[in-house]
C-alpha cells in the first residue's frame, strides 16, 4: 500500500487513547469518523475497556484482528514510543501522534521527540507529528482528528487541499470555508514536523487526484529543499501552491551583522523563495481561504508590466472600497477606450471612459453580462473584477446569476459581495467562479495572483572553489575580501596594502585610507576611514591620528595595517549582497548603497544563484536605479556590468560546504562603463 493511501485512505484505523467518554477530546475521532462516512475498520485501543463508543477495544495492537494502515495516538507522551513498537509489530505504514509534551515544550520534550523519531526511522514506521491535531479526507470520512470544527453536520468537498502547522487553522478553513460554500480535499495538521513535512506532503497531494490546488499555512519553513521539489513538481502538474505565513513584520528576528542582514530579513528571504519556486504568496487567512477558485486551473501570468483589472460595478461605494486597494498593491483600472464603448453602445449599453464601470439601474442583467464578456475578450485588460451591490443578498438573479458560466479560461473573472450575501457566496462557489466577502481578502488575492511566476531555476554556472589564500573560518578583513570579490569576477577599484610604520602604498592619489581589520564590520562607525586625501602630505597627517581613534573606539579589535584605494566615482552607488538565511538558504540582494541603504530600503532580493537575466529583472525592481536607465535624460549607467556584478557575488551560493555565511559589496559604483567594487565585507562559517 502506498504510503499516502495508508495516509488518507487507510482500510482500518487504529486509535490508541480512545475515550468511551463522548465528550472527551480522545472520542472525537471515532465520533467524527462514523459521523463523516468512514467505511472501514476502527479498531480503539484502550486497556481498560472491552467497548469504546459501541465498538470492540482491544488492551493492545497485538490483540487486534486484521491489517492496520493507520494508527492515531492520543495517550500521554512517556507512552507513545511502547505506541509506536506496537505499531511496527503490526507492520503499521504510519502513524498520526496527537499527543504532546514533545518539542514544544524545551529540552526535555526535544529529546524526547528525538529519541522518538529515532526509534520510528529504525522501525521503518512514518510519523505525522508529534503535536498534530490530525487530518481530514472529505471525500471517504477519514476525519483522524480532535478538531471541534469536525461536529458540523457534514464537510463541503472541494479541490483545494491544506497542509497546515498550526492545528487550530484546520477548523478555522473548514468552517470558514463552509460559510462561503467552499469546501476542501484534504487537510492535515504536521504539528511539530518531526519526520513527515510540508514538502513531502505537498509532493503526495500533487498526485492525488481529489487536489486542484494546494494551500499552506506556514509559521517557518523547516526542510526549503524538499518544498522546492515538491513545488517544482505541483507546476508541472497544473496545481497551483498557495502559501499565508506568518512572520511578515517580525523585525526583530535575528539581523545578521551586515547592512545585507538588516535588509534582507528572513521574511523578504522567504518572500524571495516562494517567487523563485512558484508559490502564490497571500498576506491576508481570509484571502487564503477564498482565493483556490481563482486559481484552479490557471497557470502563472507571464510578467508584461503593471497589471489592468476592469471593475463593472452595481454599487459606487463598494467597487471604490476594492478599487482603492487595487490600487495601493500596485495594480491599475482599466478605462474603456473609444472602440469598447463604441461596440457596447451598438448593443444599447452605455458607459463612459472612467475607471470604474458603474451600471447601477441602469443594464439589465443581459447587458450586465455582456459588459463582462466584453471586457474579458479586451487586448488590454488582464483580469475583470464584479462588484454586486445590495441586490446579492436577496435578488441574485440580477447580477449574480448573469456571471455564472461566463467562459474565463483565458482571463480570471473575480466578484466582490459588499452585502453579507451567503446564498449568493455559496452559488457562485458551486459554480467554481471565485468570490470575495471583503474588498481586502478581493484586492490581495487578485495582487497575488498577477504576482505569481513560474518556477525560476538559474542558468547552470560552474561552481567556484574558495581560493586557497583566504582563510576559511571567521571574518575577512576587507583586503581579503576585496580579492575574493575579484576572484569572482567583480571589478575592484584599485588598492593596496599599507603597513606601519611607514605605510608606503603605489596608489595614485587622490587615495582613501582604511583602517584594515576583521573586526570591524563598519569602519565608519568607529572613524576607520578617511577620504580624498590629496598628496603623501594629507596620508601622513591623517593616518595615524584614524588609527588612534580607531583604537580607542574599539580597542579589542585586531589591526592588520591600513587599506589604501584610489578615489573613484560614478553614476550611483549600490548594495549587492549576500547571505545564507537560515530558513531558505542563500539569497542575493541589490538596491540603492552608501551609508543611507538601510534607512532606503530601496532592494531587490532572490534566491542564490542568479543569472544575468534575473539579475537585470531585480535591478529594474529598485525604484532607485531608474537613474542608471537614463531617467529624464541623466547619463546611463552600465546595467549589464551591474547585472554580472549580482550574478558573480550569488554565485557564492555554489562554493562547496556553502562556506560564506555573509557577504557585501558597499558601495559597489556604477560607471558609464563598468562597475567597481570600493568597500567588501565576507562573514564566513565559524570552526565547528
Amino acid at each position: 500500500m502506498k504510503l499516502a493511501d495508508a495516509l488518507f485512505a487507510p482500510r482500518a484505523v487504529a486509535l490508541f487513547g480512545a475515550s468511551a467518554d463522548p465528550g472527551k477530546n480522545t472520542a472525537r475521532p471515532q465520533r467524527y469518523l462514523r459521523k463523516h462516512g468512514y467505511c472501514g475498520q476502527i479498531v480503539p485501543i484502550n486497556p481498560a475497556r472491552a467497548e469504546v463508543l459501541g465498538v470492540p477495544a482491544y488492551a493492545s495492537l497485538a490483540d487486534a484482528p486484521g491489517d492496520i494502515d493507520h494508527a492515531f495516538i492520543m495517550v500521554p507522551a512517556a507512552q507513545v514510543e511502547a505506541a509506536l513498537e506496537q505499531c511496527a509489530a503490526r507492520g503499521v505504514p504510519i502513524v498520526t501522534v496527537y499527543s504532546d509534551g514533545f518539542a514544544e515544550i524545551g529540552a526535555e520534550g526535544a529529546e524526547r521527540e528525538r529519541r522518538l523519531i529515532s526509534r520510528a526511522r529504525a522501525l521503518g514506521v512514518r510519523l505525522i507529528g508529534p503535536n498534530s491535531i490530525g487530518l481530514v479526507n472529505v471525500a471517504n470520512g477519514t476525519t483522524l482528528t480532535v478538531n471541534a470544527a469536525l461536529e458540523m453536520e457534514s464537510l463541503p468537498r472541494g479541490a483545494a487541499s491544506v497542509v497546515s502547522q498550526s492545528g487550530t487553522i484546520i477548523g478555522t478553513l473548514l468552517s470558514r470555508g463552509a460559510a462561503r460554500g467552499l469546501g476542501f480535499a484534504k487537510l492535515v495538521s504536521v504539528g511539530n514536523e518531526a519526520d513527515l513535512g510540508v514538502g513531502e506532503l505537498v509532493d503526495m497531494l500533487v498526485d492525488d487526484a481529489d487536489t486542484r490546488v494546494i494551500l499552506l499555512f506556514l509559521e517557518t519553513i523547516r526542510d526549503a529543499a524538499s518544498l522546492a521539489r515538491a513545488a517544482a513538481r505541483a507546476h508541472a502538474a497544473g496545481k497551483p501552491i498557495v502559501a499565508y505565513k506568518l512572520g511578515r513584520s517580525a523585525l526583530g528576528e535575528a539581523l545578521a551583522r551586515s547592512h545585507t542582514g538588516a535588509l534582507a530579513g528572513s521574511d523578504a528571504a522567504v518572500d524571495a523563495y516562494f517567487r523563485r519556486n512558484g508559490i502564490v504568496r497571500v498576506d491576508m487567512l481570509e484571502t487564503l481561504i477564498e482565493i483556490a477558485p481563482l486559481l484552479r486551473d490557471r497557470r502563472p501570468r507571464a510578467p508584461s508590466g503593471t497589471a489592468r483589472v476592469a471593475v463593472v460595478t452595481t454599487t459606487g461605494g463598494g467597487a471604490a472600497s476594492v478599487v482603492d486597494r487595487l490600487g495601493t498593491l500596485g495594480m491599475e483600472t482599466l478605462t474603456p477606450d473609444a472602440p469598447l464603448i463604441a461596440a457596447l453602445a451598438a448593443q444599447g449599453i452605455a458607459v463612459k471612459a472612467a475607471p470604474i464601470i458603474d451600471l447601477t439601474l441602469a443594464a439589465t442583467s443581459e447587458k450586465y453580462r455582456a459588459v463582462l464578456e466584453a471586457l474579458l475578450a479586451h487586448q488590454h485588460c488582464d483580469a475583470v473584477l464584479a462588484v454586486v451591490g445590495s441586490s446579492a443578498q436577496f435578488h441574485p438573479q440580477l447580477a449574480v446569476r448573469p456571471i455564472i458560466g461566463i467562459d474565463t479560461r483565458d482571463k480570471p473573472l473575480a466578484v466582490f459581495l459588499a452585502p453579507q450575501a451567503d446564498a449568493s457566496l455559496k452559488l457562485l462557489a458551486e459554480a467554481g467562479v471565485p468570490a470575495f466577502r471583503t474588498p481586502e481578502a478581493c484586492a490581495d488575492a487578485l495582487a497575488a495572483y498577477f504576482a505569481w511566476r513560474a518556477p525560476h531555476a538559474a542558468e547552470p554556472a560552474l561552481a567556484p572553489a574558495w581560493p586557497k589564500d583566504l582563510p576559511a573560518t571567521g571574518a575577512l578583513d576587507e583586503a581579503q575580501a576585496l580579492t575574493l570579490f575579484a576572484y569572482l569576477g567583480v571589478p575592484t577599484v584599485p588598492w593596496a596594502f599599507a603597513s606601519a610604520p611607514e605605510f608606503a602604498h603605489t596608489i595614485a592619489y587622490p587615495v582613501a585610507a582604511k583602517v584594515l581589520s576583521p573586526d570591524i564590520l563598519h569602519k565608519t562607525e568607529v572613524g576607520g576611514v578617511a577620504l580624498a586625501l590629496t598628496d603623501r602630505a594629507a596620508f601622513e597627517a591623517r593616518v595615524p591620528q584614524m588609527l588612534a581613534g580607531v583604537g580607542r573606539a574599539a580597542p579589542a579589535a585586531r589591526i592588520r595595517g591600513v587599506l589604501v584605494q584610489q578615489m573613484a566615482q560614478g553614476l550611483a552607488e549600490v548594495i549587492v549582497g549576500y547571505r545564507h538565511d537560515a530558513l531558505i538558504g542563500p539569497v542575493v540582494l541589490v538596491g540603492m548603497g552608501g551609508r543611507l541603504a538601510e534607512i532606503y530600503r530601496d532592494t531587490s532580493l532572490r534566491c542564490a544563484p542568479v543569472d544575468e537575466a534575473e539579475a537585470l529583472e531585480m535591478i529594474s525592481e529598485v525604484k532607485g536605479l531608474a537613474l542608471l536607465r537614463g531617467y529624464r535624460g541623466l547619463p546611463r549607467g552600465d546595467i549589464a556590468a551591474l547585472a554580472n556584478a549580482i550574478a558573480a557575488v550569488s554565485r557564492l551560493a555554489l562554493i562547496e560546504n556553502q562556506v560564506v555565511i555573509e557577504a557585501e559589496i558597499n558601495p559597489l559604483i556604477v560607471k558609464g562603463d563598468g562597475v567597481l567594487a570600493v568597500d567588501g565585507l565576507v562573514i564566513l562559517k565559524e570552526e565547528t
